[in-house]
Protein backbone atom coordinates (compact mmCIF):
# COMPACT_ATOMS: atom_id res chain seq x y z
CA UNK A 1 0.00 0.00 0.00
CA UNK A 2 2.86 2.38 0.83
CA UNK A 3 5.72 3.19 -1.54
CA UNK A 4 8.41 2.20 0.94
CA UNK A 5 6.87 -1.31 1.17
CA UNK A 6 8.29 -2.24 -2.25
CA UNK A 7 11.26 -4.03 -0.64
CA UNK A 8 10.09 -5.80 2.55
CA UNK A 9 13.56 -7.23 3.19
CA UNK A 10 14.85 -3.70 3.84
CA UNK A 11 12.19 -2.91 6.43
CA UNK A 12 12.42 -3.26 10.16
CA UNK A 13 10.57 -2.22 13.29
CA UNK A 14 7.32 -0.28 12.97
CA UNK A 15 7.65 0.12 9.19
CA UNK A 16 7.80 -3.68 8.79
CA UNK A 17 4.65 -4.20 10.83
CA UNK A 18 2.84 -1.37 9.04
CA UNK A 19 3.61 -2.84 5.62
CA UNK A 20 2.84 -6.35 6.83
CA UNK A 21 -0.61 -5.37 8.14
CA UNK A 22 -1.54 -3.61 4.89
CA UNK A 23 -0.84 -6.43 2.44
CA UNK A 24 -3.55 -7.69 0.10
CA UNK A 25 -4.22 -10.75 2.23
CA UNK A 26 -4.67 -8.61 5.32
CA UNK A 27 -7.12 -6.41 3.45
CA UNK A 28 -9.06 -9.58 2.63
CA UNK A 29 -8.87 -10.49 6.33
CA UNK A 30 -10.32 -7.12 7.32
CA UNK A 31 -13.10 -7.38 4.73
CA UNK A 32 -13.97 -10.86 6.02
CA UNK A 33 -15.29 -9.20 9.20
CA UNK A 34 -17.83 -7.53 6.93
CA UNK A 35 -18.65 -10.96 5.50
CA UNK A 36 -19.53 -12.20 8.99
CA UNK A 37 -21.65 -9.14 9.75
CA UNK A 38 -23.40 -9.45 6.37
CA UNK A 39 -24.15 -13.10 7.10
CA UNK A 40 -25.73 -12.16 10.43
CA UNK A 41 -27.69 -9.27 8.92
CA UNK A 42 -29.22 -11.50 6.23
CA UNK A 43 -29.53 -14.76 8.16
CA UNK A 44 -31.28 -13.35 11.24
CA UNK A 45 -34.46 -12.09 9.48
CA UNK A 46 -34.54 -15.05 7.07
CA UNK A 47 -34.20 -17.52 9.96
CA UNK A 48 -36.90 -15.63 11.86
CA UNK A 49 -39.14 -15.98 8.80
CA UNK A 50 -38.51 -19.73 8.67
CA UNK A 51 -39.19 -19.91 12.39
CA UNK A 52 -42.45 -17.98 12.13
CA UNK A 53 -43.69 -20.22 9.32
CA UNK A 54 -42.61 -23.31 11.26
CA UNK A 55 -44.39 -22.15 14.42
CA UNK A 56 -47.56 -21.30 12.48
CA UNK A 57 -47.45 -24.74 10.86
CA UNK A 58 -46.85 -26.51 14.17
CA UNK A 59 -49.91 -24.89 15.80
CA UNK A 60 -52.12 -25.37 12.73
CA UNK A 61 -55.36 -27.31 13.17
CA UNK A 62 -54.75 -28.96 9.80
CA UNK A 63 -53.00 -32.19 10.85
CA UNK A 64 -50.60 -32.68 7.88
CA UNK A 65 -49.42 -29.08 8.14
CA UNK A 66 -48.95 -29.45 11.89
CA UNK A 67 -46.95 -32.65 11.37
CA UNK A 68 -44.80 -30.86 8.81
CA UNK A 69 -44.04 -27.97 11.18
CA UNK A 70 -43.31 -30.19 14.17
CA UNK A 71 -41.24 -32.54 11.99
CA UNK A 72 -39.14 -29.65 10.71
CA UNK A 73 -38.47 -28.51 14.27
CA UNK A 74 -37.67 -31.99 15.55
CA UNK A 75 -35.46 -33.14 12.68
CA UNK A 76 -33.28 -30.05 12.37
CA UNK A 77 -32.90 -29.61 16.14
CA UNK A 78 -32.04 -33.30 16.53
CA UNK A 79 -29.12 -33.30 14.07
CA UNK A 80 -25.71 -31.88 15.10
CA UNK A 81 -25.10 -28.53 13.41
CA UNK A 82 -21.79 -29.54 11.83
CA UNK A 83 -23.25 -32.73 10.33
CA UNK A 84 -26.25 -30.81 8.98
CA UNK A 85 -24.07 -28.08 7.51
CA UNK A 86 -21.72 -30.49 5.77
CA UNK A 87 -24.59 -32.58 4.39
CA UNK A 88 -27.16 -29.95 3.53
CA UNK A 89 -24.89 -27.65 1.51
CA UNK A 90 -23.89 -30.55 -0.75
CA UNK A 91 -27.49 -31.79 -1.03
CA UNK A 92 -28.83 -28.32 -1.77
CA UNK A 93 -26.18 -27.66 -4.40
CA UNK A 94 -26.88 -30.97 -6.14
CA UNK A 95 -30.63 -30.39 -5.99
CA UNK A 96 -30.31 -27.02 -7.74
CA UNK A 97 -28.06 -28.54 -10.41
CA UNK A 98 -30.43 -31.48 -10.91
CA UNK A 99 -33.38 -29.11 -11.47
CA UNK A 100 -31.36 -27.08 -13.99
CA UNK A 101 -30.21 -30.30 -15.64
CA UNK A 102 -33.78 -31.50 -16.13
CA UNK A 103 -34.76 -28.16 -17.69
CA UNK A 104 -31.71 -27.37 -19.82
CA UNK A 105 -30.61 -30.85 -20.89
CA UNK A 106 -33.75 -32.99 -21.47
CA UNK A 107 -31.94 -35.12 -24.06
CA UNK A 108 -29.18 -36.20 -21.68
CA UNK A 109 -28.94 -40.01 -21.77
CA UNK A 110 -26.19 -40.75 -19.26
CA UNK A 111 -27.05 -41.38 -15.60
CA UNK A 112 -26.54 -38.47 -13.25
CA UNK A 113 -25.24 -40.74 -10.52
CA UNK A 114 -22.08 -42.41 -11.75
CA UNK A 115 -20.63 -44.22 -8.75
CA UNK A 116 -19.65 -41.57 -6.23
CA UNK A 117 -19.78 -38.80 -8.82
CA UNK A 118 -22.69 -36.43 -9.48
CA UNK A 119 -22.53 -35.57 -13.19
CA UNK A 120 -24.76 -33.03 -14.93
CA UNK A 121 -24.41 -31.26 -18.26
CA UNK A 122 -22.16 -28.21 -18.44
CA UNK A 123 -25.13 -25.85 -18.87
CA UNK A 124 -26.62 -27.01 -15.57
CA UNK A 125 -23.55 -26.35 -13.44
CA UNK A 126 -23.95 -23.81 -10.65
CA UNK A 127 -22.26 -21.53 -11.11
CA UNK A 128 -21.06 -21.97 -14.69
CA UNK A 129 -17.43 -22.89 -15.18
CA UNK A 130 -16.68 -19.66 -17.02
CA UNK A 131 -18.42 -17.46 -14.46
CA UNK A 132 -16.33 -14.79 -12.70
CA UNK A 133 -14.83 -15.58 -9.31
CA UNK A 134 -17.23 -13.13 -7.70
CA UNK A 135 -20.18 -15.22 -8.90
CA UNK A 136 -18.68 -18.35 -7.31
CA UNK A 137 -18.20 -16.49 -4.02
CA UNK A 138 -21.74 -15.08 -4.04
CA UNK A 139 -23.20 -18.51 -4.80
CA UNK A 140 -21.26 -20.16 -1.98
CA UNK A 141 -22.23 -17.38 0.42
CA UNK A 142 -25.91 -17.71 -0.59
CA UNK A 143 -25.86 -21.45 0.11
CA UNK A 144 -24.31 -20.73 3.50
CA UNK A 145 -26.99 -18.14 4.33
CA UNK A 146 -29.79 -20.50 3.34
CA UNK A 147 -28.29 -23.34 5.38
CA UNK A 148 -27.84 -21.12 8.44
CA UNK A 149 -31.42 -19.84 8.06
CA UNK A 150 -32.92 -23.34 7.87
CA UNK A 151 -30.95 -24.60 10.87
CA UNK A 152 -31.58 -21.64 13.15
CA UNK A 153 -35.08 -21.24 11.78
CA UNK A 154 -35.97 -24.54 13.42
CA UNK A 155 -34.76 -23.28 16.80
CA UNK A 156 -36.61 -20.01 16.27
CA UNK A 157 -39.74 -21.96 15.38
CA UNK A 158 -39.55 -23.83 18.68
CA UNK A 159 -39.13 -20.56 20.59
CA UNK A 160 -42.02 -18.84 18.78
CA UNK A 161 -44.25 -21.89 19.16
CA UNK A 162 -43.74 -21.78 22.92
CA UNK A 163 -44.28 -18.02 22.97
CA UNK A 164 -47.59 -18.39 21.13
CA UNK A 165 -48.75 -20.89 23.71
CA UNK A 166 -47.65 -18.58 26.54
CA UNK A 167 -50.09 -15.81 25.55
CA UNK A 168 -53.06 -16.11 27.92
CA UNK A 169 -55.92 -17.97 26.30
CA UNK A 170 -58.41 -15.67 28.04
CA UNK A 171 -57.30 -12.75 25.87
CA UNK A 172 -57.97 -14.70 22.69
CA UNK A 173 -61.36 -15.80 23.98
CA UNK A 174 -62.22 -12.20 24.83
CA UNK A 175 -61.31 -11.10 21.33
CA UNK A 176 -63.46 -13.88 19.86
CA UNK A 177 -66.33 -12.78 22.12
CA UNK A 178 -66.06 -9.28 20.62
CA UNK A 179 -66.59 -10.80 17.19
CA UNK A 180 -63.04 -11.10 15.90
CA UNK A 181 -62.30 -13.94 13.51
CA UNK A 182 -59.51 -16.43 14.19
CA UNK A 183 -57.32 -14.63 11.67
CA UNK A 184 -57.89 -11.29 13.41
CA UNK A 185 -57.19 -12.82 16.81
CA UNK A 186 -53.97 -14.26 15.52
CA UNK A 187 -52.58 -11.11 13.91
CA UNK A 188 -53.99 -8.49 16.30
CA UNK A 189 -53.82 -10.25 19.67
CA UNK A 190 -51.52 -13.26 19.58
CA UNK A 191 -48.64 -12.07 17.36
CA UNK A 192 -48.12 -8.63 18.99
CA UNK A 193 -47.99 -10.16 22.47
CA UNK A 194 -45.96 -13.27 21.77
CA UNK A 195 -42.74 -11.28 21.19
CA UNK A 196 -42.56 -10.47 24.90
CA UNK A 197 -42.36 -14.17 25.68
CA UNK A 198 -40.19 -15.03 22.67
CA UNK A 199 -37.51 -12.37 23.04
CA UNK A 200 -35.46 -14.10 25.81
CA UNK A 201 -35.23 -17.27 23.74
CA UNK A 202 -34.55 -15.35 20.54
CA UNK A 203 -31.83 -13.37 22.33
CA UNK A 204 -30.06 -16.59 23.29
CA UNK A 205 -30.51 -17.85 19.75
CA UNK A 206 -28.92 -14.67 18.38
CA UNK A 207 -25.89 -15.24 20.61
CA UNK A 208 -25.61 -18.83 19.42
CA UNK A 209 -25.86 -17.64 15.81
CA UNK A 210 -22.98 -15.21 16.40
CA UNK A 211 -20.85 -18.00 17.83
CA UNK A 212 -21.77 -20.30 14.92
CA UNK A 213 -20.41 -17.98 12.23
CA UNK A 214 -17.00 -19.76 12.24
CA UNK A 215 -18.85 -22.65 10.57
CA UNK A 216 -18.52 -20.56 7.40
CA UNK A 217 -14.97 -21.87 7.33
CA UNK A 218 -16.31 -25.42 6.93
CA UNK A 219 -18.54 -24.31 4.04
CA UNK A 220 -15.64 -23.00 1.98
CA UNK A 221 -16.28 -19.31 2.64
CA UNK A 222 -13.15 -17.28 3.34
CA UNK A 223 -14.24 -15.88 6.69
CA UNK A 224 -12.27 -14.46 9.60
CA UNK A 225 -11.33 -17.93 10.92
CA UNK A 226 -9.95 -18.94 7.53
CA UNK A 227 -7.78 -15.83 7.26
CA UNK A 228 -6.68 -15.97 10.91
CA UNK A 229 -5.37 -19.48 10.40
CA UNK A 230 -3.90 -18.62 7.00
CA UNK A 231 -2.10 -15.46 8.13
CA UNK A 232 -1.15 -16.62 11.60
CA UNK A 233 0.62 -19.81 10.56
CA UNK A 234 4.41 -19.82 10.44
CA UNK A 235 5.82 -18.31 7.23
CA UNK A 236 9.28 -18.81 5.80
CA UNK A 237 11.14 -16.47 3.40
CA UNK A 238 10.64 -19.01 0.64
CA UNK A 239 6.85 -18.56 0.61
CA UNK A 240 6.32 -14.95 1.68
CA UNK A 241 7.94 -11.54 1.69
CA UNK A 242 7.07 -11.16 5.39
CA UNK A 243 8.40 -14.28 7.18
CA UNK A 244 7.35 -14.80 10.80
CA UNK A 245 6.77 -17.49 13.36
CA UNK A 246 3.52 -19.06 14.50
CA UNK A 247 1.33 -16.05 15.27
CA UNK A 248 -2.01 -17.82 15.27
CA UNK A 249 -2.53 -17.10 18.96
CA UNK A 250 -2.50 -13.34 18.30
CA UNK A 251 -4.84 -13.58 15.33
CA UNK A 252 -7.33 -15.72 17.23
CA UNK A 253 -7.01 -13.36 20.19
CA UNK A 254 -8.19 -10.59 17.84
CA UNK A 255 -11.18 -12.77 16.91
CA UNK A 256 -11.89 -13.31 20.62
CA UNK A 257 -11.96 -9.56 21.23
CA UNK A 258 -14.19 -9.04 18.19
CA UNK A 259 -16.75 -11.64 19.28
CA UNK A 260 -16.78 -10.46 22.90
CA UNK A 261 -17.30 -6.84 21.83
CA UNK A 262 -20.03 -7.78 19.37
CA UNK A 263 -21.92 -9.94 21.86
CA UNK A 264 -21.68 -7.17 24.46
CA UNK A 265 -23.21 -4.65 22.04
CA UNK A 266 -25.92 -7.21 21.24
CA UNK A 267 -26.71 -7.65 24.94
CA UNK A 268 -27.16 -3.91 25.41
CA UNK A 269 -29.44 -3.60 22.36
CA UNK A 270 -31.50 -6.65 23.33
CA UNK A 271 -31.91 -5.43 26.93
CA UNK A 272 -33.26 -2.10 25.68
CA UNK A 273 -35.58 -3.86 23.27
CA UNK A 274 -36.86 -6.09 26.06
CA UNK A 275 -37.50 -3.06 28.27
CA UNK A 276 -39.48 -1.41 25.50
CA UNK A 277 -41.55 -4.50 24.70
CA UNK A 278 -42.44 -5.28 28.32
CA UNK A 279 -43.56 -1.74 29.17
CA UNK A 280 -47.18 -1.94 30.28
CA UNK A 281 -47.38 -5.71 29.77
CA UNK A 282 -48.82 -8.10 32.32
CA UNK A 283 -45.51 -9.92 32.77
CA UNK A 284 -42.89 -10.09 35.50
CA UNK A 285 -40.70 -7.60 33.63
CA UNK A 286 -43.64 -5.25 33.14
CA UNK A 287 -44.59 -5.53 36.81
CA UNK A 288 -40.99 -4.76 37.79
CA UNK A 289 -41.10 -1.59 35.68
CA UNK A 290 -44.35 -0.48 37.32
CA UNK A 291 -42.87 -1.02 40.80
CA UNK A 292 -39.71 0.88 39.86
CA UNK A 293 -41.80 3.80 38.60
Amino acid sequence: MFSYCADPSALEGLSWYLCYLTTGKHMAFYSSFGTVLLLLAITAPVALGFGFLGAMSARSQFAPLSWLGKGYIAVVRGVPDIAFFLFFVIALDQFFEWVRHEVKCPDWEQPIRQGNDFVVCAAAKLPLGNAPQMVHEIYGFSLAVLTFAIVFGAFAANVLFGAMRAVPRAQLETAEAYGMSQRQCFWRILVPQMWVYALPGLSNLWMVLIKATPLLFLLGVEDIVFWARELGGAKTPRFTDYPHGDWRMWYFLALLVFYLAFTRVSEVVLDRLMTRLTRGQATLAGEAQRKAA
